[in-house]
């Protein structure tokens, strides 16, 4: 019997819970949470399929060294000791991809350095040839992880980060990372069952996510290539019967719908729809989110402007116009808003039903969830009580 592999995926902080879940529903067999990633057990075809299929994982490594080190000399004398030549030949490239936390070792690009060093040596010592490097598009990605003495070094399935679904076109202000929109929507709790609306949608992520989630499609198969492809134990009849074994598209039944008041943010998303051939599910609109008409019980879910362009009184204004909307026009409503502005949030109106801490790069956000209802507050309340 062919014993589970260890494998780690790594995630957005604040998402964990949602991998481990997600991992789980995948077939991991067991599973451990850790800070920014979840590591799981499992055989090749369970890695092939959180590629596909994860919406949350970021990487997934293989772990193949873990040592400690506590100065560089026995960081390259451990690297060099290793048999590399069981992953890398002379005919391939490689990247270090390093990821420190160390008082030992304080830069990360000496670290790769070192490594990679340690990595030629052993195959000059061994064979006269060695591997070249390639850090735009490597056969073999290797990550290192130094957390204080100990070093974790593994290959990186996914050979880059698998927020980069192959969706994305141009380039727009402030873009929201893929597995974030994934994470929020799957926070929110909706599953396709209610008419959804980003009306803030910037490039789209958000609502093409959530069609994504809607309709049961993999996030990965849009990728052109994987870094498993390249390994030398890649099994190619595995992949496929991976693939033919993923979930058939489902229908979508409810309107989902993405406006913005900016023409450039509007074209940029249509584009996008487009070429994943979503026009089907998603409308995408131009116009300002107070003035267009609302809708009852819809789950809306937006990013709206934190304010590092906007003056305070301003983004104060906008918050204030959004709660307002919020309650006159979506009456019956499911709303989450992502900001890391606490003051702009404060001046929405509404009382959270629910928040909790994201993170949008390197910024702390706060994920705030507001449920409007019909008639008055103390109507509403009755009915909770008595359904």
């Amino acid at each position: 019997m062919v014993q589970p592999e260890q494998f780690h995926a790594k995630t957005l902080k604040g998402l964990e819970p949602l991998l481990e879940q997600e991992l789980i529903t995948l077939g991991a067999a067991r599973t451990e949470i850790v800070n920014r990633g979840v590591t799981f057990y499992g055989g090749r075809a369970l890695l092939y399929r959180v590629n596909l299929a994860s919406r949350l994982a970021l990487r997934v490594l293989l772990p193949v060294l873990r040592f400690e080190a506590p100065d560089e000399d026995t960081l390259y004398r451990k690297v060099r000791r290793y048999g590399w030549s069981q992953h890398l030949d002379n005919t391939m490239t490689f990247a270090i991809d390093p990821v420190v936390h160390s008082p030992v070792f304080r830069n990360s690009y000496y670290v790769a350095q070192k490594v990679k060093d340690a990595i030629v040596d052993r195959f000059r010592e061994h064979t006269t040839l060695r591997p070249s490097v390639n850090r735009e598009h490597p056969d073999l990605l290797i990550n290192v992880h130094i957390s204080g003495k100990w070093v974790t070094i593994s290959l990186d399935s996914s050979g880059g980060s698998l927020h980069r679904r192959g969706y994305r076109e141009g380039h727009f202000e402030a873009p929201l990372n893929e597995v974030l929109a994934a994470g929020m929507i799957m926070i929110s709790g909706w599953g396709g069952d209610t008419p959804f609306i980003d009306p803030m949608c910037g490039s789209g992520t958000l609502v093409i996510e959530a069609a994504l989630i809607a309709a049961g499609i993999p996030p990965g198969i849009f990728r052109k290539t994987y870094g498993f492809e390249n390994w030398k134990d890649f099994d190619r009849d595995l992949l496929e019967h991976v693939v033919q074994k993923l979930p058939g598209e489902r229908e979508v039944r409810v309107p989902l719908m993405a406006r913005d008041i900016d023409p450039a943010a509007v074209a940029l998303t249509r584009k996008q729809v487009k070429k994943l051939d979503l026009q089907h599910m998603i409308t995408v609109e131009e116009g300002d989110f107070t003035s267009i008409d609302g809708m009852e019980g819809a789950t809306l879910v937006m990013n709206p402007p934190y304010g590092e362009r906007m003056k305070s009184d301003d983004l104060g204004a906008l918050y204030s116009a959004i709660g307002s909307t919020l309650k006159h026009k979506y009456p019956g409503s499911d709303t989450w808003i992502l900001s890391s502005s606490r003051q702009a949030l404060g001046q929405v109106g509404l009382k959270p039903a629910g928040k909790r801490v994201l993170y949008n790069g390197s910024l702390e956000c706060v994920y705030v969830n507001y449920k409007t209802f019909k008639g008055n507050w103390k109507d509403y309340k009755a009915r909770q009580h008595w359904s």
